[in-house]
């Protein structure tokens, strides 16, 4: 603990610059960098300007807080899938110099230096900032914001302007402690990471009169979908096509159904499978099987890769989860 007191915040930072590439490999890179940090998605680089980045990733307990600085982006995501579980986050974006136009399942949000909003990184999305620009961006694993705000996903690409309730406390507050980041000891900064999460919490939940509620049309076929998923989660081909061809809804229809939930189509099913493999590993029917039999038998094909997904979810590897569980029996 003393070690940490002693460390400041700028000590403990990744930074990621485009003036350490050749100009024409600086779009390649930049895909890259975002897409193994933050999401994959395809970028415009300036036309007027050189593509310039400059990126300073902090660690700040289970968060993550990145200091951008760069020219004029376009960015833009698709409906592909997440293809690592630690990409499934929500971003919080704060603006400190320039313009900022980002767009969100049917809305649109323009930010001034100062404002802020949220958006799902794995949701498809569209981000324009027409000119030299500088923001903040704190990244929150799903399951945590979910914990406190269960409707976050509804709340993506909406204003949280800095003169109005508790956004006029929080965005002085981040901006605040990123000058500080030469100075603070990663106590300090560790300890502050709580509070700002309550802070977000509180602001957002200005924002719930605005969510949309699902007609219960969608929610019978919603529940017609989870139906069907759960007698086929052991299908290691599952996949958006073969749903859709099964239950006989458009895979963007499927899509936009989960969406509705703050998830997406393969990320439930990801959870419903790891949720069956942890009943799997807590019954005493299932003592005899290999983990990596369970592991097939949930529809896992990658077993290096249900290990790293189980243990994010559960907070213990599958072979400890299943050895806690004897112990309590």
């Amino acid at each position: 603990m003393a070690q940490q007191a002693r460390t400041v915040v700028a000590a403990t930072g990744r930074k990621y610059s485009s003036d350490l590439v050749a100009p024409s490999q600086r779009k390649a890179w930049l895909c890259e960098v975002i897409g193994r940090e933050y999401a994959e998605v395809d970028i415009v680089p300036p036309t007027a300007a050189p593509l310039y980045n400059e990126m300073t990733l902090y660690p700040w307990q289970a968060l993550q807080l990145s200091v951008i600085h760069s020219n004029s982006l376009t960015i833009q995501r698709g409906t592909r899938e997440i293809s690592r579980p630690q990409l499934d986050n929500y971003f919080a974006v704060l603006l400190l110099q320039g313009r900022y136009c980002l767009q969100q399942q049917g809305r649109e949000v323009f930010l001034h230096p100062g404002d802020m909003t949220i958006y799902d990184a794995t949701v498809p999305h569209y981000i324009h900032c027409p000119e030299a620009f500088s923001k903040l961006i704190v990244s929150i694993p799903r399951t945590l914001l979910h914990q406190r705000l269960p409707q976050a996903g509804h709340l993506t690409a909406m204003p949280m302007r800095l003169q109005h309730g508790m956004t006029a406390m929080l965005s002085p507050f981040l901006q605040q402690l990123t000058r500080q980041l030469n100075q603070l000891s990663m106590q300090a900064f560790e300890a502050s990471a709580a509070p700002m999460l309550d802070m977000l919490g509180n602001a957002l939940e200005t924002l719930q009169d605005h969510a949309l509620p699902r007609s219960p049309g969608r929610s019978l076929s919603l529940l017609q979908i989870k139906q069907w998923l759960s007698k086929h989660l052991q299908d290691a081909d599952l996949d958006s096509d073969a749903i859709a061809a099964a239950t006989g809804f458009s895979s963007r229809y499927i899509n936009q159904l989960f969406a509705d939930e703050q998830t997406s189509l393969m990320r439930y099913v990801w959870q419903q499978r790891l949720a069956l493999s942890a009943q799997y590993l807590k019954q005493p029917a299932w003592q005899h099987r290999s983990i990596s039999e369970i592991a097939l038998a949930c529809g896992f094909n990658d077993f290096a890769h249900f290990s790293r997904a189980f243990k994010q979810q559960f907070g213990d590897a599958p072979r400890a989860f299943r050895q806690q569980g004897a112990l309590l029996r």
